[in-house]
């Protein structure tokens, strides 16, 4: 199973490597080609720079795995992201 979502910010690429890094002090974080990729319980998420977009991909095999990762990277870049209003809001 897999979620997308498009977060619209200045600086997608800061805001990738604080999340990896905030992330990998308790998970495994990979780095690739297109970015990182944070592994949690069960599932990851890619985090991309795209241009002025931050994409975020989660991907888990079952959808309870899939909302949980959703919520971890979700809940933590809105927090990251306050001042900038980031918002997240994944589509399936």
């Amino acid at each position: 199973m897999r979620a997308l979502a498009r977060v619209s910010t200045e600086r997608p690429e800061r805001y990738a490597k604080q999340l990896a890094s905030h992330l990998g002090r308790k998970c495994e974080v990979r780095e690739s080609p297109e970015g990182p990729i944070v592994l949690l319980a069960g599932g990851q998420c890619l985090l991309a720079s795209r241009g002025d977009v931050l994409e975020l991909c989660a991907e888990a095999p079952e959808e309870d795995v899939l909302e949980r990762v959703k919520d971890v990277v979700g809940r933590h870049l809105e927090r990251f992201g306050a001042k900038d209003g980031l918002v997240v809001a994944w589509d399936r």
